[in-house]
C-alpha cells in the first residue's frame, strides 16, 4: 500500500466492535512505528500506556468525555499518549523559543501520527481524543509526573464504513511565495 493509498483509507471511527480485539502482536507493531518519528534533538519524547485489560479500560472511560467515553467503548484498546516535559531546553535551563513545552507536544502529534498511519496500514481503525481529564487518566495508570497527558487514541475494527469527511481543498490550506 502506499502513503497515498494509507492516508486516504485513515478516518476517524466512532464506533467499534467489541468483539474484535487486536493481538498484542499487533498493538506493538503499531505503537512501534511511532519510534521512527522524528523528534527534537532526537530527544525521543513521546510515550505511550496502552490498555488492553477491560478493568483498566473501564475506568480509563470515565477519564474521558461522556462522548468520547460511548464513541470509545467498543475499541480493542486504549493508547494514552504522553510526552516527557522540558527535555526541549537549552543547556542553561532556558526555553529554546517561545514554545518551551510545546516542542513536547508538536514531537508527540508527529509520533501520533506514526501510529494513525500504521494502525491504517494493518488495517486497525482509530480515533484521536482529546477532550480528556488529564489528572484522572494521570492516576489511574500512575503516569509519572515528568510526563504530560497529551491524547487517549482508542484502536479497534469499525462496526461499518465510515465516509471521509469532505477536505479543504490545497489552494485553500497553501500560500506559496
Amino acid at each position: 500500500m502506499t502513503f497515498d493509498e494509507i492516508a486516504e483509507k485513515r478516518v476517524s471511527v466512532r464506533k467499534f466492535d467489541a468483539e474484535r480485539k487486536i493481538s498484542i502482536y499487533n498493538l506493538r507493531t503499531v505503537i512501534d512505528a511511532a519510534r521512527l518519528a522524528p523528534s527534537w534533538k532526537n530527544s525521543q519524547t513521546a510515550r505511550y500506556h496502552l490498555v488492553t485489560d477491560r478493568t483498566v479500560f473501564s475506568r480509563l472511560l470515565k477519564g474521558l468525555s461522556p462522548r468520547n467515553a460511548e464513541n470509545a467503548e467498543g475499541a480493542s484498546a486504549l493508547l494514552v499518549t504522553t510526552f516527557v516535559k522540558d527535555v526541549a531546553r537549552f543547556r542553561d535551563g532556558h526555553p529554546d523559543n517561545e514554545l518551551g513545552n510545546g516542542w513536547g507536544i508538536y514531537d508527540a502529534g508527529i509520533s501520533n501520527s506514526y501510529v494513525l498511519l500504521k494502525a491504517a496500514e494493518c488495517g486497525i481503525d482509530s480515533l484521536v481524543m482529546g477532550i480528556r481529564d488529564a489528572e484522572a487518566i494521570r492516576l489511574i495508570l500512575n503516569i509519572p509526573d515528568d510526563e504530560v497527558v497529551l491524547s487517549v487514541i482508542a484502536l479497534g475494527y469499525r462496526v461499518s464504513s465510515v465516509a471521509r469527511p469532505r477536505r479543504k481543498e490545497l489552494d485553500d490550506i497553501l500560500k506559496i511565495y
